[in-house]
């Protein structure tokens, strides 16, 4: 779509440039949800296209970030305790599994290694940012990442749209819907959207549970490192997670701090709504032909088996 330039404030802006920036506006309002900011994204990406990509991927980067850390002044550190206890076990089994059964599958389709590791751990641990840490250990070049993280955008898209449905058509409990979508959604913020829909039971139980499976980034890119052959120095640490406990011990112990909580946490959603909306303006139609049929087929199964595997657990041993 063409626009003509409009002169601000002594600057040239596109027409595209101005739209871009009210609708990303609007997905600060109480007006948009998380899956309905993603959703005008992915609109927005076939219109007009991201006439800030580059910016962008750094701000989804930060933002995500702060709406996390921002989420922990909503919880307490019993809470916290807990849901991080009972998420344990399914997260061991869980990235254990995952990882196995993508490594098989990409050798059996005859899948690039490197998008096959990547794939695969960002399907175990936590999507984009499993592939990020990933990607320099292995040495993987800018297709394979683009491939990968396409693959790992779009999946996570669906999760948000039909997760919620799935969960109350089952009639999943908050305290079993968070624990699932922690377990089977791919990236942190498709995890916060789909759980904050759910409810904020869902939603604290989702965020404590997914952050405790991302710090199995460490483990797992020092085994792609031993078997890689390539640099531990190249191994980022998600450090974020520790503000995040931060902010749930001062929400805790620190009385004063409970009268501006509510206000912080509203910021944080806010946060992730835009989020979700330059995640959904990445996905254009040009970004996802590059994907291929059997790396996204690598991708279906082994989301379908931790989706399916992961709530027959939980249906089965969780109240």
């Amino acid at each position: 779509m063409n626009f003509k330039k409009i002169s601000l404030f002594g600057k040239d802006f596109t027409g595209s440039k101005i739209a871009f920036l009210l609708i990303a506006s609007l997905c600060l309002t109480p007006l948009i949800s998380p899956p309905i900011a993603l959703a005008i994204g992915l609109v927005v990406a076939q219109l007009i296209g991201n006439p800030f990509s580059s910016l962008s991927h750094k701000a989804v980067n930060w933002l995500l970030k702060v709406a996390v850390v921002g989420l922990g002044f909503g919880m307490s550190v019993s809470s916290a305790l807990q849901a991080g206890k009972e998420g344990f076990l399914f997260t061991v089994a869980s990235i254990s599994l995952t990882l196995t059964l993508g490594l098989l599958l990409g050798k059996l389709f005859g899948i690039d290694k490197k998008i096959s590791k990547l794939i695969s751990s960002g399907t175990a641990i936590c999507g984009g940012s499993a592939i990020a840490a990933i990607s320099p250990i292995i040495k993987a070049d800018a297709k394979q990442i683009s491939v990968s993280m396409g693959i790992v955008f779009l999946l996570n898209s669906i999760a948000l749209f039909i997760f919620p449905s799935i969960g109350h058509y089952l009639h999943l409990t908050q305290h079993q819907f968070g624990i699932w979508c922690a377990i089977a959604i791919h990236d942190t913020s498709s995890v916060v959207g789909a759980a904050d829909v759910y409810g904020p039971k869902a939603l604290q139980i989702a965020t404590t549970v997914k952050l405790a499976r991302a710090l199995w980034i460490l483990p797992v890119s020092l085994l792609f490192a031993v078997f890689s052959k390539g640099s531990t120095k190249k191994i980022k640490v998600p450090y974020f997670i520790g503000l995040f406990i931060l902010a749930i011990a001062i929400n805790t112990y620190v009385p004063a701090v409970q009268h501006v909580s509510g206000y912080i946490v509203q910021g944080a959603k806010m946060a992730l709504t835009l989020t979700l909306f330059l995640i959904g303006t990445s996905l254009t139609a040009k970004s996802l032909k590059v994907v291929g049929l059997k790396p996204l087929l690598q991708a279906v199964i082994i989301w379908g088996f931790i989706s399916i595997g992961s709530l027959m657990v939980i249906l089965h041993t969780i109240n």
